[in-house]
């Protein structure tokens, strides 16, 4: 019988990496996103590609609504077998600077959403003794740069959510996985207030990944049964040196010393 599993944030990025790579192995798809038309030419090409179900869900997770859509195609589709709660986004700039609506958006998203489908996946997955579920943060859980405070923060409830549930399911069959990809080639610096940087052009090349990689590391971290995955030396380095205190020496470096609260970055 094929496996299902449920990808949030779908349309491009890490989130079609992953379909891409569990469509090859023979999953049917529930694909999630907000831009309609490039979630379902998605579906499409790995449904005729793969000779699987890839189904598009076009929605809105920052919103109550867009939340039950896909809780709803959980629970109709139980047990799950993977689930990845992959959607989210960045806002630069300092907090008082950006809207609070802006602010209370990414929260849904990054951690209201993940909450909501990982209580809609759970019951199943448990009631079947199986079942896998990644949530996607970020290195800056580990360094709360200013000018990044509520992405940082929505990260590190990520991570300490998906480490305490890991404690909670041991001996289960369930397994969690936290994973903290650094800078990626994707759309996520291409939308936005991102989209004003050059990021590609101005950081050095060694320091991104594609998003194939990213997936393709986080799936075999999941088969060896890892709870935390970082993909990529120097983010696994620089996790490390923020554990030991970087993210202290950065935060009070004259460097940093802007004022984030008098305009949005």
């Amino acid at each position: 019988m094929a496996k299902t599993t449920l990808i949030t944030g779908a349309t491009s990025g890490i989130g079609a990496a992953f379909a891409r790579e569990l469509a090859a192995q023979g999953y049917n798809l529930g694909l999630i996103g907000r831009r309609t038309k490039l979630l379902q030419t998605l579906a499409d090409e790995l449904a005729a590609k793969h000779g699987i179900c890839a189904e598009a869900l076009s929605a809105d997770l920052s919103t109550e609504a867009g939340q039950a859509l896909a809780a709803g195609w959980i629970q109709a589709h139980a047990p799950l077998d993977l689930l990845i709660n992959n959607a989210g986004f960045g806002i630069p700039g300092g907090f008082v600077a950006v809207p609070a609506e802006e602010h209370l958006s990414m929260l849904a998203v990054h951690a209201d959403t993940t909450v909501h489908l990982t209580h809609a996946a759970l019951p199943g997955m448990i009631e079947a003794g199986r079942g896998a579920i990644i949530n996607v943060s970020s290195p800056a859980a580990y360094l709360p740069l200013p000018g990044n405070a509520m992405y940082a923060g929505t990260k590190a409830f990520l991570n300490i959510f998906s480490e305490a549930l890991r404690a909670e399911l041991r001996g289960t069959g369930i397994f969690i996985q936290v994973l903290l990809p650094g800078f990626t080639y994707s759309d996520f610096h291409k939308r936005g207030e991102y989209a004003k940087k050059d990021f590609y052009g101005t950081l050095p090349k060694w320091i991104w990944m594609t998003s194939e990689a990213v997936a393709q590391t986080s799936l075999r971290a999941l088969d060896n049964g890892r709870l935390v995955c970082i993909p990529g030396l120097h983010n696994q380095v620089m996790v490390f040196l923020a554990q030991i205190g970087l993210a202290g020496f950065l935060l009070n470096s004259a460097l940093l010393q802007k004022k984030y609260w008098s305009k949005k970055e």
